[in-house]
């Protein structure tokens, strides 16, 4: 028995003596904190974090202003008749429309967004102006399953009417949908 109330407190007495040095072994500091003291990042939310490391893939430094383009142009080219997201031959083109949505997403304005959809000259005006407003539809679908909310995108259809001059009527490039960005800066109440 006063073999193990003697092992116990050289136990104890051990422990005592090692709490300071083990207290005294460098911690690492949390990969995030509130306040920048090292590499800067926004995060989704518009909030600026710091990071020990080079911080995470997508995201903005802090203090680079994230510039949303008042209007792009995205060249979604979709098979013949078709208006689907599955339809769009040209994935590439869907790479563009992330970096605009994350660029929205990234600032802390309200952006209100028109996608205007536009085809090429084959088919009557009325079936061109439908077959455009579906796929301004679609471009719509996409961005708000990328988290932008529905009631900031208009959607709206210019068919065949608008053509663009360097190429011909019925070339794919004309199958466009044109994004028109209005900022409107977040006011404190």
């Amino acid at each position: 028995m006063r073999n193990s109330v003697k092992f116990r407190l050289a136990g104890l007495v051990a422990l005592t003596i090692s709490a300071p040095a083990a207290m005294s072994i460098q911690q690492p500091e949390h990969q995030w904190q509130a306040q920048p003291t090292t590499h800067a990042w926004v995060n989704p939310y518009g909030e600026c974090w710091a990071s020990t490391d080079e911080g995470p893939t997508g995201l903005i430094p802090c203090g680079e202003k994230v510039v949303v383009p008042a209007e792009i142009t995205v060249r979604l080219n979709f098979k013949f008749d078709k208006y689907g997201i599955d339809d769009i031959v040209n994935d590439a083109e869907l790479a563009k429309l992330d970096d605009y949505i994350a660029k929205v997403k990234s600032t802390p304005d309200q952006e209100a967004i028109n996608i205007v959809g536009h085809t090429d000259a084959k088919g009557t005006e009325k079936y061109n102006y439908a077959l455009g407003q579906r796929r301004a539809n679609t471009m719509k679908q996409y961005m708000v399953s990328k988290g932008l909310s529905a009631g900031q995108i208009d959607t709206s259809s210019e068919g065949k009417r608008v053509m663009l001059p360097d190429y011909d009527i019925f070339a794919v490039q004309q199958r466009r949908a044109t994004i028109k960005t209005t900022v409107a800066p977040v006011t404190a109440n």
